[in-house]
C-alpha cells in the first residue's frame, strides 16, 4: 500500500543529473582475475540494524556457487522520491535495481536507464525466462525490448473489505459481507456496541470505497492501482476510458457514501489523519484493502478473527511488473548480474538465503515452512521483492487457513468462462503517461484535491460532481485521455 501511495511524487519527478546517492560503487574486479566478481544492487527500503550478518553469510554462498559477492544498497523511505531517479541519471555504476511501474519503470527504460535483455535474459537467465509467462515477458517490453525481469510471484487485483469479527459476538450480525448494504449493516453494528472503534478505517489518502465500488461494477484501474481516475471495462469489445463523472451509477455511490459520513462511520477530519494503522492498532474495525493485507493483519491480531472478502466482479492477475529487477546501463557485469538472478529465483537454498537470511538466527520456520523474524530489531525480509516465486516465497507464522484456498479460487475463476478468461487477457495492459507527464500530474493533483472530500460526502454531490469535472477538463483530461485510449486501442488489438 505505502508503495502505490508513493505513485504520484514519483511521477512527478523529473531525471535530473545531479549528486551521487552516498553509498557504495559498483565496480567488478571481473571473473577472469580469479577474483569473486561483486555485483551492487539498489532496494527501497530501511536497511535493518543487523543485515550485515545475513549479508555476510549471503556472500560467503555466493562465493561457493558462482564465484561472485553482492553489496545492496537500501534507499530509505523518507529518500527514495528523490534518490531512486537520481541513481539513473548520476553515472553511477551499479549492476542492479528494484523497479515497478510506481517507480516510473516504462518512462526510465525509454530515457535509457536500464540494459536491453533481449539477449541477457535468455542467454544468462534460461531458467528464469522459460518460466515466465507471455503476460509477463509483454509487460517487460517497451518500445519491442525487454528492459525488466518481472516476478515470479503472482498477485492478484481483488480487493475488499478486511474487518474484525470478534466484534460481532452477541450482537447478532448474519456474518454476511458481499455487498455494499452489508458493509453498512456491519459499520452500523460496530457504531451501536463499539463507539471507541472508527467503522470504517480513513485517512489521508482517500478512502478507497471508490475503487471497490468500480472494480464491483466490473471496471478496472487504469494503472492498477488505488486512487485512480481513470477506468476501463474489459467486457466491452472496444473498452472505453472513462472517469467518475461519465458512470451514470456514480451518484448512487456518492449519495451512499454523504449517508456514511451522517451516520459518523468515519470522522469529519478523515483527510487530514495521516495515521495509515488505524485497523493494525485496533482504532478502526473495518478497511478495503488487498489479500495480503489481510494476511498480514490477521498475523499481527489472530485475536481479532479478521475476515476478507474481495469485491471485484473480475479477479485476475495484477501485472507482474508490480515488483521487478533492472539492469543498469551503467553495469560492467550484466552477464554476471543476470547469472545471480537466475540462481536466486531457481535455487531455494540461494533464495532462503538472500529474501529471509539465516535460519535459526534471522528468521525461524514452523511445521508448515511459515516464516517467522526472529528480532524485528536487527532483521527483516529483503526489499527485492521482485525475487519472490510461487514456489519458494513462504508464508508467514499465522498466516490464516483461507489465505491459500481464496487465491487458488481466484485461478480457479479466472479459469471459469469466457468473460472471465476475457478479463485476463487485459491484466498485462500498462499505461505510459510519459507523453502526458505534465496533464497527467495536473489531474492527479485536481483529483486529490477536489474528488477526495466529494467521495466524502463532505461537499454537496450535484455541485461537487460539476466542480471536479470543470477542473478536470482545465487540468487537460482529454488529452490524457485521448492518450490512454490510443494505448488500449492497440492492446486490445491484440487481444481479440
Amino acid at each position: 500500500m505505502k508503495r502505490l501511495m508513493m505513485l504520484a511524487s514519483v511521477a512527478a519527478l523529473a531525471l535530473a543529473a545531479c549528486i551521487l546517492i552516498s553509498c557504495g560503487k559498483g565496480k567488478g574486479t571481473g571473473a577472469s582475475s580469479g577474483e569473486a566478481t561483486n555485483l551492487v544492487m539498489y532496494v527501497i527500503g530501511d536497511r535493518p540494524a543487523g543485515q550485515d550478518k545475513p549479508d555476510a553469510n549471503f556472500n560467503e554462498l555466493l562465493k561457493k556457487k558462482m564465484n561472485c559477492t553482492l553489496t545492496v544498497n537500501w534507499i530509505p523511505w523518507a529518500d527514495f522520491t528523490n534518490k531512486y531517479p537520481l541513481l539513473f541519471s548520476s553515472g553511477e555504476e551499479f549492476d542492479m535495481a528494484y523497479t515497478a511501474a510506481w517507480l516510473n519503470f516504462t518512462s526510465l527504460a525509454q530515457k535509457g536507464a536500464f540494459k536491453d535483455l533481449d539477449e541477457l535474459w535468455p542467454q544468462y537467465a534460461p531458467k528464469n525466462f522459460a518460466r515466465q509467462s507471455d503476460a509477463a515477458k509483454q509487460e517487460a517490453t517497451v518500445a519491442g525490448h525487454y528492459y525488466c525481469v518481472p516476478t515470479l510471484l503472482a498477485t492478484y487485483t481483488a480487493y475488499g473489505p478486511i474487518l474484525r469479527t470478534d466484534i460481532m459476538e452477541g450482537t447478532g450480525w448474519n456474518g454476511k459481507m458481499d455487498t455494499f448494504d452489508d458493509i453498512e449493516k456491519y459499520c452500523d453494528i460496530v457504531k451501536r456496541t463499539h463507539p471507541e472503534l472508527e467503522p470504517l478505517d480513513i485517512y489521508a489518502q482517500g478512502s478507497q470505497w471508490d475503487d471497490v465500488y468500480m472494480y464491483s461494477l466490473g471496471y478496472r484501474s487504469s494503472k492498477n492501482a488505488t486512487n485512480d481516475f481513470l477506468f476501463y471495462n474489459p467486457e466491452e469489445t472496444n473498452p472505453k476510458i472513462i472517469t467518475y463523472y461519465e458512470n451514470d451509477k456514480i451518484r448512487q455511490f456518492l449519495d451512499m457514501m454523504a449517508r456514511w459520513n451522517k451516520k459518523g462511520f468515519f470522522p469529519k477530519s478523515a483527510l487530514a489523519d495521516t495515521d495509515s494503522t488505524k485497523t493494525q492498532n485496533g482504532k478502526a474495525a473495518l478497511a478495503p484493502h488487498n489479500i495480503d493485507f489481510y494476511q498480514n493483519v490477521s498475523i499481527l491480531h489472530p485475536e481479532w478473527k479478521f475476515k476478507y472478502q474481495a469485491m471485484n466482479k473480475y479477479v485476475t492477475h495484477l501485472p507482474f511488473t508490480q515488483d521487478a529487477m533492472v539492469v543498469s546501463n551503467t553495469s560492467k557485469n550484466p552477464e554476471k548480474a543476470m547469472q545471480l538472478w537466475d540462481l536466486i529465483t531457481n535455487d531455494r537454498e540461494v533464495f532462503d538465503a538472500f529474501f529471509y537470511g539465516i535460519l535459526g538466527t534471522t528468521y525461524s520456520l514452523n511445521d508448515k515452512g511459515e516464516y517467522k523474524v526472529l528480532d524485528t530489531n536487527q532483521y527483516a525480509l529483503s526489499d527485492m521483492w521482485a525475487a519472490r516465486t510461487v514456489e519458494f516465497n513462504r508464508n508467514g507464522e499465522g498466516t490464516p487457513d483461507n489465505y491459500q484456498t481464496q487465491k487458488e479460487s481466484y485461478e480457479t475463476f479466472m479459469k471459469s468462462g469466457p468473460e472471465a478468461e476475457r478479463a485476463v487477457k487485459f491484466e498485462a495492459f500498462a499505461i505510459d503517461t510519459s507523453k502526458v507527464e505534465t496533464e497527467y500530474a495536473a489531474c492527479l493533483n485536481v483529483h486529490q484535491q477536489y474528488w477526495w472530500p466529494l467521495e466524502l460526502g463532505y461537499t454537496d454531490a450535484k455541485k461537487g460532481l460539476a466542480d471536479y469535472k470543470a477542473k478536470m477538463e482545465a487540468a487537460g483530461i482529454e488529452k490524457v485521455r485521448a492518450e490512454i485510449q490510443r494505448q488500449l486501442d492497440a492492446y486490445t488489438a491484440t487481444v481479440k
